[in-house]
């Protein structure tokens, strides 16, 4: 490149008008060599001279701009133009991909299925916020990560088409919010509203009007003897007191672990699978759980069916012996009993029904598959050769049990903290949080 060719590249002449170019190209003319490299050498150091703005192609703009559209705000959803009413829903889930049921004000490592229904309440404006207490949101029985429900039971206050009014006429539902159909639209497959109540009973709370809870817990009859559990499981029914059979939480404080028993049983399910029958009317946190892995224990073999007369004799028991809980994963709150309630499902051949059914079937269809590859899965691996000579499998439900050794009795095991020593160490630890909290605020004043 020449010496003037590249004078016009740095100096920007080319994109400028004839007349403008001549004007500048005289400028020039009578300049040496020398001065113009000087000239060059001060342009490529310092820029674009002063006053004149860098040039830019015009073949590297745009042709035409876009104005950019203005994003208008979302209008805020107004739940003071609307009635609002009282209403009882019923649903059913499967447990194991969820943190349990309640709502957590702290991050879990997977979603509660409350979290899930609250967060669809409020997407399709039933709810004004997510906030369980501004709408009186009450559930009936609470279930832990891993445990399933095929009809548990919430409270609460939503939006409604009908005037107060006229709630309280039945021939006015056809015009009431499909609730059951919008929430399903919204939901997981695995959490399905299967009926909801336009008018629960005076008073009614899903927790305190709950007249009975009932569970199943699943399991495998391999190596149990099912006679010997079915009387076993007889002995819990009753009033007793349950604390051998819970988990202790200091937090709750509890003082009464006593709890009436209405039914228990061991009942078939299906060839291989049998079920553990409970109804009561209240039931500890954990006590299924602690229930059942007593029963495996005198279905091994390993324990005597009075094991659960001695455990329920809190005299001759007075603190819980350490033993493993079963799994969570057999365990389903299958249904809760209220007084008469109206409930209406959803019209099993609505389009949109038939949809989410078809959701739900197609739910059932994967885990069975599942359950095939499973099986195959184990066919294909070599077995193990090893015995378990000498070692026991301890049944938890699992598939896995706990292997140990030797088994020890019950009554010779180490026990735990009798529950008045667990809350009144919690009840402490409360009082020096609160006290090292008073001690903080007065220094940092």
């Amino acid at each position: 490149m020449n010496l003037w060719k590249k004078a016009v590249k740095i100096l920007g002449l080319g994109s400028f008008k004839s007349s403008n170019r001549s004007v500048m190209e005289n400028k020039y003319a009578d300049w040496s060599k020398e001065q113009l490299i000087e000239r060059l050498l001060q342009l490529e150091n310092s820029g674009p001279a002063d006053g004149q703005k860098p040039t830019t192609s015009t073949s590297s703009l745009p042709s035409k701009v876009k104005p950019s559209k203005k994003v208008k705000p979302s209008r805020k959803f107004d739940f003071s133009k609307y009635d609002r009413r009282f209403i009882a829903l019923k649903f059913a889930y499967l447990g194991w991909n969820y943190n349990g049921l309640a709502a957590q004000k702290e991050p879990t490592p997977q979603p509660t299925i409350e979290g899930v229904i609250i967060e669809a309440l409020n997407k399709c404006k039933l709810v004004p916020s997510t906030e369980p207490q501004t709408f009186q949101f009450s559930r009936c029985g609470r279930t832990d990560k891993g445990v399933s429900a095929m009809n548990q039971v919430i409270s609460l206050y939503v939006r409604s088409n009908l005037k107060p009014e006229e709630q309280s006429d039945p021939q006015n539902d056809p015009r009431e919010i499909p609730y059951v159909n919008i929430l399903n639209q919204l939901l997981p497959d695995d959490i399905r509203i299967s009926a909801v109540c336009l008018r629960p009973p005076k008073g009614f709370d899903a927790r305190f009007s709950c007249q009975y809870r009932h569970y199943r817990y699943l399991f495998h009859q391999e190596g149990l003897d099912i006679k010997r559990m079915e009387e076993a499981a007889s002995l819990f029914l009753g009033e007793h007191d349950f604390r051998n059979f819970c988990k202790l939480d200091g937090s709750k404080q509890i003082t009464n672990y006593r709890r009436t028993i209405m039914s228990a049983k061991i009942l078939p399910i299906s060839r291989e699978f049998y079920c553990f029958d409970l109804i009561g009317s209240a039931f500890l946190w954990h006590q299924v759980r602690c229930m059942m892995a007593n029963l495996f224990l005198v279905g091994q073999g390993l324990e005597e069916v009075s094991l659960i007369s001695d455990m329920l004799d809190v005299e001759k028991t007075p603190r819980k012996p350490i033993y493993d809980m079963a799994s969570d994963l057999p365990l389903i709150l299958y249904d809760c009993k209220f007084p008469d309630m109206e409930w209406l499902e959803t019209n099993l051949d609505d389009y949109k029904a038939i949809k989410y059914g078809k959701g739900v079937s197609a739910l059932t269809l994967n885990y069975q598959l599942k359950a095939e590859i499973a099986q195959i899965f184990k066919e294909v691996l070599p077995s193990s050769g090893a015995d378990l000579v000498g070692k026991t499998t301890i049944n938890l439900g699992n598939g896995k049990g706990k292997i140990i050794t030797k088994y020890e009795k019950m009554s010779r095991r180490n026990v735990m903290e009798a529950p008045e020593t667990v809350n009144e160490k919690f009840k402490q630890r409360k009082r020096f949080k609160n006290e090292a909290k008073k001690a903080d605020a007065v220094s940092s004043s």
